[in-house]
């Protein structure tokens, strides 16, 4: 049978009833907050997962108290109440998670960004909303700046209430140092009341959705490489150069982002080149082979490409790179900059990954 927290509402009602049943040869009038109370006693008994976490503390009490309160139960009352429990669920054509967070965790991914951060904003109140759950949505990039500014001992609640696997990836994007402090925090936190746990959640749940969106996904230095990526040599020289000169930290990390066709043998990994070459033109692929193998930096990367295919293709593409002649620099460019963005697409898409080079 399945369980509907939202059918328990009426327990929230000042009025419910919560006198004793009077036994008797008539079936007495049953209260909303007695029918809950028999319902989720028959679930219980049956085994049936009830999320009674999901209601309004309140709510939880008033189910308890009440249940506490009764003692037996008529076959012919419990045979009442279930077959109404029953008729009120068939009756039911579409429901709604109740609340605004419920709405927004609906509508996730339909809601413009600036909306969603404004609604949450709005709800971040709501003390009947789960913050962690709301936390352990978000990605550890979100988390860790807040966590960098607040004391080891919230980090170490944080860290409990994630689960282990995200728990251990935020650990490991902290300092070591600061790492180590909150390593030992978590020690402490055996006598946390569960109030306090939730004060937390709320709190770190409103500075994360006070957090200022960003206008771009990735970063300066990720975009500045993207771009660079498939501009022509000649100006990726000298923008890196002037780079160098106005901010070399700046440039180090446009460095890191940079992926020409020189970097493809040391970064694709041979398993993904058939996946590579499948979305390439074939004149774009002899024009880039042609002009690379004739280049000392770029052959080893057309070399790569070449050995990673079936024999009969590389034969084939060998045989038409030979008959192709001479190729301009210009269009050498625009080919390789097809395969560079051709792997930049699958890497996005998340059909291949990147070897990253030890430093």
């Amino acid at each position: 049978m399945a369980f509907n927290p939202a059918m328990l509402a009426s327990l929230s009602n000042p009025d419910a009833f919560n006198a004793p049943m009077v036994p008797g040869d008539t079936l007495p009038a049953i209260r909303p907050r007695e029918k809950a109370a028999i319902i989720v006693r028959l679930l219980l008994a049956e085994g049936a997962p009830i999320k009674l976490a999901a209601l309004p503390e309140g709510i939880q009490t008033a189910l308890a108290q009440q249940m506490g309160q009764m003692r037996r139960v008529s076959r012919d009352t419990l045979r009442v109440v279930v077959d109404e429990f029953l008729a009120e669920m068939e009756q039911v054509g579409l429901s709604f998670p109740g609340g605004l967070e419920g709405a927004l965790t609906i509508m996730d991914g339909h809601l413009s960004a600036n909306a969603a951060s404004r609604l949450r904003r709005m709800s971040g109140g709501n003390s009947s909303i789960d913050p962690w759950e709301r936390i352990n949505a978000l990605t550890l990039d979100r988390i860790l700046p807040v966590l960098e500014e607040e004391s080891v001992e919230v980090c170490a609640v944080v860290l409990s209430k994630l689960p282990v696997p995200r728990a251990a990836d935020l650990l490991s994007k902290l300092p070591g140092e600061r790492a180590r402090q909150v390593a030992y925090a978590v020690s402490l936190t055996g006598n946390v009341d569960p109030d306090t746990v939730q004060r937390i959640g709320m709190s770190l749940a409103v500075q994360l959705d006070s957090q200022p969106l960003k206008a771009f996904d990735a970063g300066p230095g990720e975009r500045v490489g993207a771009i660079l990526n498939i501009a022509a040599a000649s100006t990726r020289d000298d923008v890196m150069k002037g780079l160098l000169e106005a901010d070399a930290e700046f440039a180090e990390v446009v460095r890191k982002n940079i992926f020409t066709f020189e970097h493809i043998k040391a970064k694709l990994s041979p398993r993904d080149v058939p996946k590579v070459i499948r979305i390439i033109d074939q004149v774009s692929l002899v024009t880039a082979l042609g002009f690379a193998l004739s280049n000392p930096d770029l052959e080893p990367s057309a070399d790569h490409i070449l050995v990673n295919l079936s024999q009969r293709m590389t034969q084939s593409l060998r045989e038409e790179i030979s008959a192709r002649g001479k190729i301009k620099e210009k269009d050498a460019e625009e080919a390789m900059g097809t395969i560079v963005m051709a792997i930049r697409q699958l890497e996005g898409s998340g059909e291949i990954v990147l070897i990253q080079p030890e430093e």
